[in-house]
């Protein structure tokens, strides 16, 4: 495979809206030891994307400046002593950053075969939420059969890995929307049951359907004042996975509540994590997720795709309030591809 001396990439010019994602021109990246080059056929969009664009959540030191955080897309070149891919292999990837780019540079042990059935369009959706969602609640949470799981922002893209991940392992997953549309959502990916935040109390409507224990796991991707409420909506011995805290870092809780109920809480951050983690938990999915992937046990979610030069614009539709399901930005190539048929059977909606 011949790979050229350039690529389009997107740049965050300064910190800001979204107008400050800026196509340019830059060398294609070398693979170094242990790594692969991928040919990105798209890029996902998650919510740490806007973090880094706003300046609130800087890359580690080794990453790329680029934003981007998952891929899929083909090897195109391997680095140095690394092993288990080939040239043209078709995977995806959780990215080190410079996702949104037509190539880049990955540890191999952060990625993974595309699973059959899959489009390399709707793998770049998978990778960031999947590898959250395994090492927070069932590799660090202990997610079991039977556990009621309370799941914030149920029709986002960990909240719909959280819901399917939650369903595979036997648990019962309860969504938190915000409307209608994103609870109809939540149930086709497998949500027993929705609250709707913006007219229900959450913690009644959780104690309801638990039958008054509460929940078992709680995904929590809003923090402030929700994580007070989170511990009143949990069970005995209950553990409360923080991923985000969107409505700000601060909270007042009831320390006697957490002593009550015997409760867990954590955090995590997946980005600063090590390569040695990382390659961990893609391991973990490769066993347990991956085959749920290729036999149908999980489903598609809703993917939008835009072009990877109006990267500004899928910003700005990842902060609007009606947007739910996954983003993605495609590259020529993988519009090509699309173009040919590629995601026939797996419809992915422009925006």
């Amino acid at each position: 495979m011949t790979v050229p001396a350039d690529m389009t990439a997107i740049a965050i010019s300064s910190f800001g809206g979204p107008e400050v994602l800026q196509p340019v021109t830059l060398p294609v990246p070398r693979p170094g030891p242990g790594e692969v080059l991928i040919r990105v056929a798209a890029a996902g969009l998650n919510a740490p994307d806007l973090g880094q664009r706003r300046g609130t959540y800087n890359p580690p030191s080794d990453a790329s400046p680029l934003p981007g955080l998952e891929v899929g897309g083909e090897i195109a070149a391997l680095g140095p002593d690394t092993r288990g891919f080939r040239v043209g292999d078709l995977v995806v990837a959780l990215t080190h950053g410079g996702g949104y780019a037509e190539y880049v540079a990955v540890p191999a042990g952060q990625v993974l075969p595309l699973p059959r059935g899959w489009s390399m369009l709707a793998g770049a959706a998978l990778p960031e939420t999947f590898f959250t969602v395994q090492q927070t609640l069932v590799m660090r949470a202990g997610l079991a059969e039977g556990m009621h799981v309370l799941i914030h922002g149920g029709a986002g893209g960990i909240g719909g890995a959280a819901i399917q991940i939650a369903r595979l392992y036997g648990a019962i997953p309860i969504a938190v929307v915000s409307d209608a549309t994103k609870a109809a959502y939540a149930q086709s990916l497998g949500a027993a049951a929705t609250i709707d935040r913006t007219s229900e109390d959450f913690v009644a409507r959780t104690l309801s359907i638990t039958g008054g224990k509460g929940a078992d796991r709680i995904v929590d991707i809003v923090g402030g004042d929700a994580l007070e409420r989170n511990i009143r909506a949990s069970a005995r011995f209950g553990h409360i996975v923080i991923v985000s805290t969107q409505a700000g870092p601060k909270a007042e809780i009831n320390a006697s509540l957490i002593l009550l109920k015997q409760l867990t809480l954590s955090g995590s951050t997946l980005r600063p994590q090590t390569r040695e983690v990382k390659a961990e938990i893609a391991k973990n999915l490769r066993q347990s997720v991956w085959p749920a992937l290729e036999d149908g046990r999980l489903l598609h979610p809703r993917i939008r795709a835009l072009p990877l030069t109006e990267a500004a614009r899928a910003h700005v539709e990842l902060e609007r309030r009606d947007n739910y399901g996954k983003l993605i930005l495609v590259t020529p190539w993988g519009a090509s591809l699309s173009n040919h048929g590629e995601d026939r059977d797996n419809p992915i909606e422009s925006v």
